[in-house]
């Protein structure tokens, strides 16, 4: 996938709000793209763990925000946007991990 492609104008291209919500919708749709990936790396994830409490790894979260924060650095994304966004994201993605987890397992949630 190349988010490059879509025929949508640059951010320092836009004239109007059409303009803008073209741009926005492509991305919105690339990041669909990418953040359905970024879920099949947690069924791998779960179907690789061996121990339920391996799921939720405290360091592994920090380490992954800490990534992010220079990442975003170096793209121009504010640390206000992305560690909230990436927190959220990383919070779903583990509950998702833990019911595939389960669900792998016949783990029964009464």
């Amino acid at each position: 996938m190349n988010i490059t492609t879509d025929d949508r104008p640059l951010p320092a291209d836009c004239e109007t709000m059409l303009d803008v919500r073209k741009g926005v919708d492509a991305l919105d749709r690339a990041l669909v793209l990418m953040l359905a990936e970024r879920q099949r790396y947690m069924d791998a994830a779960a179907r690789i763990k061996t121990d339920r409490h391996t799921v939720l790894d405290t360091a592994r979260i920090e380490d992954v925000v800490a990534k992010v924060k220079v990442a975003a650095l170096g793209a121009g994304l504010s640390e206000e946007i992305a560690e909230p966004v990436w927190r959220t994201l990383i919070d779903r993605c583990i509950a998702y991990e833990f019911g595939v987890w389960d669900q792998i397992r016949g783990v029964r949630k009464d």
